[in-house]
């Protein structure tokens, strides 16, 4: 091969490398959250050793889950710890992270009126004119049999503001929610900032297996009366006619 070939080739090559470098393949959405994904589940398992991961201590894959869901709302990770619960199996947003995230991306949100019976908010997308309004009060609470539960008995203001906040949140922005429309506050399973555990079911043997019957109590039995003896002082008077141990000079109603 001559040098003119060499140097021929040399510049093909440097050129083929040249556009390589810059056109560099182009990272897929997913191949990207696949990368974020193991980042995040080498730090979960540290932040799970904490007193900082809440509810998730010592639950690393929950710990990385809850971070990756707060991550596509452009959520920190501590701050996605705070914000979210996991119920039944589903990332859902407290009402309070939902209006702050709304907010966050320009749409409007504003409470009107807030009591113990009813609360009126209303909210604007970002860019437009129309207000939506939206009214919770406690009939419709009633109607939903909400008010058997405990947090709407101790505190009814503040469960009427977070209903309020997820329909709200749903009416004017809810592609800005990527999958959790509902806040943790509407969900079943949802109790002032913990989970509660479901119970767990009934088997078949337990509901058909016989009841245990009581056993009857014994009855105590009675303490026989002590037999006296020579020594407690009673004279005895059928022991002393029938005994052979007396002398026959001693003898009750002998001759002397």
């Amino acid at each position: 091969m001559s040098s003119q070939e060499l140097a021929t080739r040399a510049e093909e090559t440097a050129a083929v490398v040249a556009s390589v470098n810059a056109n560099p393949p182009t990272e897929s959405a997913l191949e990207a959250w696949a990368r974020d994904a193991i980042a995040i589940s080498q730090i979960s398992a540290n932040i799970a050793t904490t007193s900082l991961a809440g509810q998730y201590r010592g639950k690393p894959d929950e710990v990385t889950a809850v971070i990756l869901a707060g991550h596509e709302l452009g959520l920190q990770p501590m701050t996605s710890l705070k914000s979210i619960d996991v119920i039944q199996g589903q990332p859902a947003l407290r009402a309070h992270a939902m209006r702050g995230l709304l907010q966050a991306q320009g749409h409007e949100i504003v409470l009107v009126e807030s009591t113990d019976t009813h609360c009126v908010m209303r909210g604007r997308r970002k860019g437009t004119d129309d207000w939506q309004e939206v009214v919770w009060d406690i009939p419709r609470a009633q109607r939903l049999g909400l008010l058997g539960k405990d947090q709407w008995k101790k505190q009814p203001k503040t469960m009427l503001v977070n209903r309020a906040t997820g329909e709200i949140a749903r009416l004017i922005a809810s592609d800005a929610l990527h999958g959790m429309p509902y806040a943790a506050e509407e969900l079943d399973g949802y109790t002032h900032g913990e989970i509660v555990q479901p119970k767990a079911p009934l088997s078949v043997a337990t509901l058909t297996a016989p009841a245990e019957v009581p056993q009857p109590a014994v009855p105590a039995q009675p303490v026989p009366a002590a037999t006296p003896d020579a020594s407690d002082g009673i004279w005895d008077e059928d022991a002393a006619t029938g005994s052979v141990d007396w002398p026959e000079t001693a003898q009750p109603g002998g001759a002397a």
